[in-house]
C-alpha cells in the first residue's frame, strides 16, 4: 500500500506513504547525541546477571543491554500534562493517537529586546523568542485549513541540532505566552518543535508556555484541572530542509511508557487534497 485517503472537516486528502519524513533524532548511545539540562548523556551497558553479560563480542550468546536515559533530556520525546502534575498521569493514557492533519511552519526567532513581552521574570533582552506575530505570519497561507497538529522548525536549522548540547539558563529560543495562546486558539492538540523546551530553561519554575498549552492554571498540580489534558507536546525533533512548509499527515509514534514522557518518533507524509 503506497497511498491512502482520508477526510477531515468535509475535505478529502490523498497521502503518499512511499515518501515519509522522519522527524525524530535517533539516540546514538555510543556516539554524539543531543542533551538538555542533564549532566550526562544517555548510556548503554551490557546486562549482567550472574556469569552472564549481554554482549556477544565478549562471548555471550546474545546481546542484551540496559539503557539509561531521561526522555525529557535525551533526544526526541513526547510529553503529556503529567509533566506538570503531582498525580501519576502517564503519556500511555493518551496514546496511541490517530494520524492527524499537520502544518509544518518555519520561523526565525528574534531577540526579545526591550519591549515588554509576556515571558518569565528571568528573561533578558537578548533571549530569542517565538511570538504570536511570527506564527500568524508563517501560517497565513493555511489559515483556513483544518489542521490540528503543528510542526515548528526554527532557524537557523543546521544539522548540528541533531547532537547539540543545550546548557545554561537560555540555550534555545522559547515561546511567549501570547504565541502559545495562538497555538491553543488554533485548536492544536499535537505540537512538535525542534526546541528542547517550550519555555526558557531557567524561568523560575513557572513553565507558563507549557501551562498555557495544557490549560493548567499557575501552581495547579492536578491533571483533572487541565482544560486540554489530552494535548501532547513533542520536543527535540528535527525537521530536515527537504521538508517544505505546508500540510502533511502526522503519525506520532509513542511507546506505552508508564511515565509523563517517552522517547518518540513523529513521522510526516506528503499529501494532496482531492478535488470534489
Amino acid at each position: 500500500m503506497n497511498q491512502l485517503e482520508f477526510s477531515t472537516a468535509g475535505r478529502r486528502w490523498r497521502v503518499d506513504l512511499s515518501s515519509p519524513f522522519d522527524l525524530a533524532i535517533g539516540i546514538e548511545f555510543d556516539g554524539p547525541q543531543p542533551r538538555f539540562f542533564a549532566e550526562r548523556g544517555a548510556g548503554a551497558a551490557p546486562l549482567a546477571v550472574g556469569s552472564f553479560t549481554g554482549a556477544v563480542g565478549s562471548g555471550a550468546s546474545c546481546n542484551c543491554s540496559v539503557h539509561t536515559l531521561a526522555p525529557h533530556c535525551h533526544g526526541t520525546h513526547t510529553e503529556c500534562v503529567g509533566h506538570l502534575t503531582a498525580d501519576a498521569t502517564h503519556v500511555a493514557a493518551f496514546t496511541p493517537v490517530p494520524p492527524s492533519l499537520a502544518l509544518v511552519l518555519t520561523v526565525q526567532p528574534a531577540a526579545r529586546g526591550a519591549a515588554p513581552h509576556d515571558v518569565s521574570a528571568t528573561s533578558t533582552p537578548t533571549d530569542l523568542v517565538i511570538t504570536r506575530a511570527m506564527l500568524e505570519g508563517a501560517a497565513h497561507g493555511w489559515a483556513m485549513d483544518p489542521w490540528t497538529a503543528l510542526v515548528l522548525r526554527t532557524l537557523p536549522n543546521d544539522a548540528g541540532k541533531r547532537h547539540r548540547l543545550y546548557q545554561g539558563p537560555c540555550p534555545a529560543p522559547y515561546f511567549t505566552v501570547d504565541a502559545m495562546h495562538w497555538v491553543v486558539q488554533r485548536g492544536v492538540t499535537s505540537l512538535v518543535v525542534d526546541l528542547p523546551s517550550l519555555d526558557r530553561a531557567d524561568d523560575g519554575g513557572t513553565l507558563m508556555a507549557h501551562r498555557t498549552y495544557w490549560g493548567l492554571a499557575p501552581g495547579a498540580t492536578d491533571a483533572r484541572h487541565a482544560q486540554r489534558r489530552r494535548a501532547l507536546v513533542t520536543e527535540l525533533a528535527f525537521v530536515p530542509e527537504s521538508v517544505a512548509d505546508g500540510l502533511y499527515l502526522l503519525d506520532l509514534q509513542v511507546p506505552a511508557f508508564g511515565a509523563d514522557a517517552a522517547p518518540s518518533r513523529p513521522v510526516i507524509y506528503p499529501l494532496a487534497e482531492i478535488s470534489a
